[in-house]
This record gives structure tokens, sequence and C-alpha cells, in this order.
């Protein structure tokens, strides 16, 4: 399993926007492939334009196909990013699951 975090900071005052996009997107594109194993945003209420992105794929091809997706580059790639000051890429293993 490959699990990948992303903490994303946005543009100010763009909290609404880019929740109502991430919304939009679920079903589209994670929602609908079988490698995408969970898909979960966070909004932190103590920070303002602020999310946190936790995905579970099948593994690398399964996140290739995440990421290639129409979806994924009209949504995500495309108007999301342009809501976005900085995020990051994380890589994790899992450890522990009950």
């Amino acid at each position: 399993m490959l699990t990948k975090v992303f903490p994303i900071q946005l543009k100010d005052g763009k909290q609404a926007e880019a929740e109502a996009l991430v919304e939009e997107f679920a079903p589209k594109g994670p929602g609908a492939e079988d490698g995408t194993l969970s898909f979960r945003v966070y909004r932190d209420p103590a920070r303002a334009d602020y999310l946190l992105f936790v995905e579970h794929f099948a593994d690398q091809a399964a996140y290739d196909a995440h990421t290639g997706s129409a979806a994924y580059r009209e949504l995500i790639a495309g108007r999301f990013a342009g809501m976005v000051v900085e995020f990051v890429e994380l890589d994790h293993e899992l450890l522990v699951a009950l």
C-alpha cells in the first residue's frame, strides 16, 4: 500500500472555494478509481486556508492512474493548483492500524 500525505497552504480567503472543489473532485476522481483505497481531506478549524490530504493507494501504478485521470488534471492540477501557496508531498509507510 502507498500512503500520500499533503499538507497544503491555500491562498488567503480560498478555504471555502477549495473545499467545494475537493468535494466535487472526490466522487469523480478517487471515488471512481479501483486502486484508490481511501481519500480523506481534513480542515484545521484553528488554521484558516489550510487543508490536509491523506490518501491510500494499492500501489504506485494506482497513484499514477489517479494523478493521470481527466478529473485530476482538470480539478486538482488545474483549478485547485491555482489556490495553493505551498504544498509538500510526503510518502508514509503504515506501521500500525486498528
